[in-house]
């Protein structure tokens, strides 16, 4: 299904896809969606990108192994949970750092670290087994 239709509007879908997973991301905590969602739908967008434009394409724009991404988000989650000793409280508490700038408060937290590495893990997870089964398609 690689029509040239497909192929021109495949690059903008997949961005504006990606621009989505990213907000269901930062907004999961406090309404749905979260890191696994958000991962699901950037995973998808790269599988429509893949489809469209070929394996090669997606592996040259994502630049790292998509199994390196989901190790790091494992990495990252693992963290946000450790944290919380540093703290003398279980594994897992959540954190919170505050910012005010401009009369602005930016707070940020470990939930959000947490829901990140989630992400990572669900987009190099899902998307390597995409991105084997167009490869094995293909043959």
């Amino acid at each position: 299904m690689r029509t040239i239709i497909f192929r021109t509007i495949a690059p903008y879908l997949t961005a504006l896809m990606v621009l989505f997973s990213i907000f269901v991301l930062l907004r999961g905590h406090n309404e749905p969606g979260g890191g696994f969602i958000g991962g699901l739908i950037a995973a998808s967008a790269l599988a429509i990108f893949g489809i469209a434009c070929g394996v090669a394409s997606v592996r040259r724009a994502i630049v790292f192994h998509p199994m390196s991404v989901a190790g790091f988000g494992l990495f990252i989650g693992a963290l946000a949970g450790t944290l919380s000793f540093f703290k003398d409280q279980a594994f897992m508490t959540s954190q919170w750092l505050i910012f005010h700038i401009f009369d602005a408060e930016i707070a940020l937290s470990t939930p959000l670290i947490f829901d990140i590495g989630v992400y990572l893990v669900v987009v190099g997870a899902i998307g390597s087994i995409a991105l084997a089964l167009e490869e094995r398609e293909v043959d």
